[in-house]
């Protein structure tokens, strides 16, 4: 009875929910967009900050209204590129972080900042420090893409090179009798090597090294151009460090040192008489859709984070990190194909991999894509890696940034037998099964046998050599070369294109360009956006049809939303729902974050 009293109460505060609350919300929303907002100066400064942290793309989850994603690569490029040809618009005031940026980020934006001053609009960079955590030389180089760099009195100059860490747990695990059960293929997919070592291993040394001096060299080579600097003069300067902000100007790092109010100042006078400071958001919100191009159609789709199954009804409405779902990508590849308007696909991608049989899914949607006659560009951001690489590796021609982490072409799984760790306390884990013997491979008690063991490796070779068959017919190279550059080996946009993993070096509009000369497209496109995700009434709909625990959660989002450490822990659970089958096959890769 106390059940069914409960359940009428959630039903009930569900219908009171969606009866008046959701109207009353989309009529709010409909009102404030039908309102005339104020308007915009007649010369607007845009100030963009960049210190709350950046993903590739803005969400395309539908229920991303409930939560806060902030600034993305994607949404910056694109407010630029409009900002440029608005005489609204005379320039821009952008607050670098004091940690590191993701390098294909910067490149990216580098490109989009060099768009912007190529219209003849001024940009100053203004930072208050730059201090040694994450890829601090891709903040280095934005500040260096701004050709007017300012820094605070006395702030820290600590851009002097690129430092990475692995915390290795073998010691620890032999300590507590846990045992990793993990195989991976091959030496260099080396996500699972902190289980497994307690150090290095000479492949995974040299595999780290590689990509992190890639994506060094990178950021100083750019920097150097932008500064007019000879890019070993440059490093050599900025290896010599740390320096205060006085110092870096003496040695030619930086161009100014003077308070925000300052520099401020300085970027109205130079954005003419009567220029005003506009919020980037602001000005992001009310110009989006003013120019959505001209001509034929190319497609545009758009894909950031983990691969994983299923569809985005299934999100959690508080998360800030983003998924990609099969079933949503593929829709969107599917709905492309079947558009006659359309004449080609940009597909910007960002991800570290995933399900390699969400992989699989989406990989058959671009193959049909490609057969209905729409040539598919890629646009790698961040990463194009493992399960990325394996969506990729059959369209028309892939873009990279140079900075961008793609390949990882190789497989890893397994578990944690813990059952002897806790015997030591006490605690025994007993398990019971019927059916063969493989049925309790990935059961947390005990190590695998010998013959789960064979099996599971037996497995992880059929998933290894698809992957390497996928790659050899998609690039068009033969299966022994795919295999000795594979191996789990990660690597940056410009190593990739040597090694004829990836087609050109370039930013988002660079893929759109290939895509029109691909389609024979010789004048101006329209981009048109695909998305196979619900919308936020779609989504709201999923959540009220699915059970009465989806309205009890609908009458707690309010408060929920709004409380951090609940939508902190929600997002913890959404996530290991998603990851929890029994082995994770296509690898994640190293991440980069700011404070």
């Amino acid at each position: 009875m106390k059940q069914f009293l409960l359940t009428v109460a959630g039903v009930f505060v569900g219908l009171v929910l969606f009866m008046i609350v959701v109207p009353v919300a989309l009529i709010g929303l409909a009102v404030g967009a039908a309102s005339k907002p104020a308007p915009l100066p007649a010369k607007s400064v845009l100030t963009l900050d960049l210190r709350g942290g950046l993903t590739d793309q803005e969400a395309q989850d539908g229920l991303a209204v409930f939560g806060s994603h902030g600034l993305s690569v994607m949404g910056i490029e694109d407010t630029l590129r409009r900002a440029a040809k608005d005489s609204r618009v005379g320039g821009l005031f952008v607050r670098l972080p004091e940690s590191g940026v993701s390098p294909a980020a910067a490149d990216e934006l580098r490109l989009a900042f060099q768009g912007f001053r190529a219209a003849g609009k001024p940009i100053i960079a203004f930072s208050q420090g730059i201090y040694p955590e994450g890829v601090v030389t891709s903040t280095y180089e934005l500040g260096a893409a701004s050709g007017d760099f300012w820094m605070q009195p006395s702030a820290s100059f600590q851009a002097v090179g690129f430092a990475n860490e692995d915390i290795f747990f073998k010691d620890f695990f032999d300590k507590y009798g846990i045992v990793p059960n993990f195989q991976q293929r091959y030496q260099f997919k080396n996500a699972i090597n902190g289980y497994l070592y307690n150090d290095y291993t000479p492949d995974h040394r040299s595999a780290e090294l590689s990509w992190m001096g890639s994506v060094y060299a990178t950021g100083i080579a750019a920097a150097a151009q932008d500064r007019k600097l000879a890019p070993a003069a440059l490093q050599g300067v900025i290896e010599a460090g740390p320096y205060s902000a006085e110092d870096a100007k003496a040695k030619g790092l930086i161009d100014n040192v003077g308070e925000e109010k300052e520099a401020e100042t300085a970027i109205l006078k130079a954005a003419g008489d009567g220029a005003k400071m506009t919020e980037f958001s602001e000005y992001a919100t009310r110009s989006k859709g003013a120019d959505l191009g001209s001509g034929p159609t190319i497609a545009l789709i758009q894909a950031e984070g983990d691969i994983v199954t299923g569809t985005g009804g299934r999100g959690s409405p508080f998360s800030s990190s983003q998924n990609i779902y099969s079933d949503d990508l593929a829709k969107a590849f599917y709905d492309a194909a079947e558009d006659k308007d359309v004449k080609a696909i940009v597909f910007r991608l960002s991800s570290p991999g995933g399900s390699d049989t969400a992989s699989e899914q989406i990989l058959a949607a671009v193959k049909a894509a490609k057969a209905a006659g729409k040539p598919v560009v890629v646009s790698m951001g961040t990463y194009g890696a493992s399960g990325g690489y394996w969506i990729s590796s059959e369209a028309t021609e892939i873009v990279a940034e140079p900075s961008t982490l793609t390949g990882s072409i190789g497989v890893f799984g397994g578990k944690f037998a813990i059952g002897p760790a806790l015997a030591r306390f006490g605690v025994d884990i007993r398990g019971l099964k019927v059916g063969g013997d493989y049925a309790d491979a990935f059961g947390a008690g005990a190590p695998m046998t010998p013959a789960q063991t064979a099996s599971f490796s037996a497995w992880m070779d059929r998933i290894y050599n698809g992957f390497v068959a996928r790659v050899a017919e998609g690039r068009r190279l033969p299966v022994e070369q795919v295999q000795a550059i594979a191996k789990g080996h990660i690597w940056t946009g410009v190593q990739a294109k040597s090694l004829g993993l990836v087609d050109e070096i370039g930013g988002f509009q660079q893929a759109v360009d290939r895509a029109k000369a691909l389609a024979g497209i010789s004048g101006a496109a329209r981009l048109k956006s695909f998305s196979g995700a619900a919308s936020p009434f779609e989504a709201i709909l999923h959540m009220f049809g699915a059970s009465a625990d989806g309205v009890r959660l609908m009458a707690a989002a309010g408060e929920l939303a709004h409380d951090p450490q609940a939508r902190a822990l929600l997002d913890s659970l959404h996530d290991a729902r998603l990851r929890q089958n029994g082995a994770a096959v296509l690898a994640p890769l190293p991440s980069f974050s700011q404070r």
